[in-house]
């Protein structure tokens, strides 16, 4: 589908179809970033996530489109066009990673590998009804895949199913899963639903309900931002000063806003990080994993200002690339208008293989209430 691929590749290899997100480096295969500046950029070496994958039994099937230079929530690209929704046509598709979960959608990928900054790969999961893992930071080797800030990137699948986000993982870092009788035995905690329009809040609630969630009270960053902003401006310092004619409207107005940061003010939310950090820790004391809308609306109209909705998009999947907790995006049912809801399964840093199982079980118990 037009919008979805930057380059598709005419014959993939045996295995199965992989879209990779066009910020991972490819050997041979043109890598863009998403970008004009780097139109016709062809690396010499391969990204580790993908040659993983690949030594995992996946062949890329080829470089999936984005929001240029991952900076930004809608896919909306000026050099190789809007990535579409194929589920929930004339809705967003999400970003930055939206043409990887696109592809998933229209079939013609089984797995889609995406970076995640700010929600980059569950804010398009959620938009397109498909699964999308942010993994514990660290853990997925980044090297290979531009950067955007990089005390904040992370790197994980997007699949059909949390099976398929589980089997990417195994390839991705070896994540083993542990045994779960139920997800009952587990100490779940729900927040953040407040902050969400009412269609959204009545379906996740009625998800927490369901699992026994007890209501928790979680603070929301504050004053990080600059820090987020100062590592963006350090990304792209020089490139931006070579070549600021050839970047898009969207994403040059952002970097010169980042580049307006002091130093003295990105320390502040530095250390305001670290206060963060520790109080998301205390306040998931006694909790084995948490669950929050992924997105506190419905996926907006496709054609939705970028700079306008970005900050509603990401306020509530932000929180956890500061923390790098691992963070799983899994639908969850739909509005009354039909538009898709999501839910994000936390964990803390290093449970990853606790989120993919439980998410497992979730799932499961979602399929089976939700049949007629």
């Amino acid at each position: 589908m037009k919008g979805i691929w930057i380059t598709e590749l005419p014959a993939p290899g045996a295995g199965r179809k992989l879209a990779v997100k066009d910020l991972f480096d490819t050997a041979g295969v043109r890598t863009t970033y998403g970008s004009k500046v780097f139109a016709g950029h062809v690396p010499a070496k391969t990204a580790s996530a993908v040659r993983l994958l690949e030594a995992g039994g996946y062949a890329i099937a080829g470089k999936s489109n984005l929001h240029e230079f991952a900076f930004g929530i809608t896919s909306q690209n000026p050099h190789y066009g809007t990535v579409p929704n194929p589920r929930f046509p004339g809705r967003t598709a999400g970003g930055s990673s939206g043409g990887s979960a696109a592809a998933l959608v229209t079939g013609e990928a089984e797995l889609g590998l995406g970076s995640d900054s700010g929600g980059s790969i569950r804010i398009p999961a959620a938009c397109c009804e498909v699964v999308g893992f942010k993994p514990s930071f660290g853990l997925v080797p980044v090297d290979g895949c531009f950067p955007l800030a990089p005390a904040y990137d992370h790197v994980g699948p997007l699949a059909a199913d949390v099976a398929g986000c589980a089997e990417a993982m195994e390839a991705l870092a070896q994540v083993a899963l542990p045994a779960l009788d139920a997800v009952a035995d587990l100490s779940v905690g729900a927040c953040w639903l407040e902050r969400a329009e009412p269609e959204v809040a009545n379906v996740v609630g009625a998800v927490a309900q369901r699992l026994g969630a007890r209501p928790v009270a979680v603070p929301l960053p504050d004053g990080v931002i600059p820090a987020f902003q100062a590592e963006i401006a350090d990304t792209h310092r020089e490139l931006f000063a070579r070549h600021r004619d050839r970047y898009g409207e969207n994403v040059g107005t952002k970097i010169a806003s980042c580049m307006e940061v002091t130093e003295a003010e990105a320390q502040a939310a530095r250390d305001q990080r670290e206060r963060y950090r520790e109080g998301f820790e205390r306040a998931i004391s006694g909790l084995d994993l948490l669950i929050v809308p992924t997105l506190p609306v419905a996926p907006p109209p496709a054609a939705s200002s970028e700079l306008e909705v970005r900050a509603r998009m990401t306020e509530l999947t932000f929180p956890l690339n500061v923390v790098g907790a691992p963070a799983l995006a899994l639908p969850c049912g739909r509005t009354e208008t039909g538009l898709p809801v999501s839910i994000q399964v936390i964990g803390r840093p290093g449970d990853d293989g606790l989120v993919l199982q439980a998410s497992a079980g979730i799932e499961s118990l979602l399929r089976h209430t939700s049949a007629p």
